[in-house]
């Protein structure tokens, strides 16, 4: 499934600059940075289960928030894009 994982950390102090690299290098385990602070991850349901444990195990409830958008299998269709940035296919072929 296609979800969409963003997140808003304080980073006022150097805690939370911490928490935000932090939560940054768990998203991009699973999946694509599309923007600052929205990554695009191909997941299956465990997966999901076990990204969501380890970003909320990093997050600090009461300064920062994360949130998720279940897109499904069908995620192609409901996502439009403008713009230059190219992105890989997740469900493409990977040559290495």
């Amino acid at each position: 499934m296609m979800m969409l994982i963003s997140y808003d950390v304080n980073t006022m102090d150097r805690e939370g600059r911490k928490r935000l690299r932090r939560i940054a290098k768990e998203c991009v385990n699973y999946g694509q940075r599309v923007q600052k602070s929205l990554f695009e991850c191909l997941v299956t349901p465990l997966q999901f289960r076990q990204l969501k444990q380890k970003l909320e195990s990093i997050a600090h409830p009461q300064y920062d928030s994360i949130r998720y958008y279940r897109l499904g299998s069908e995620w192609k269709s409901r996502v439009d894009k403008f713009g230059e940035k190219v992105l890989y296919d997740p469900e493409g072929e990977i040559i290495v």
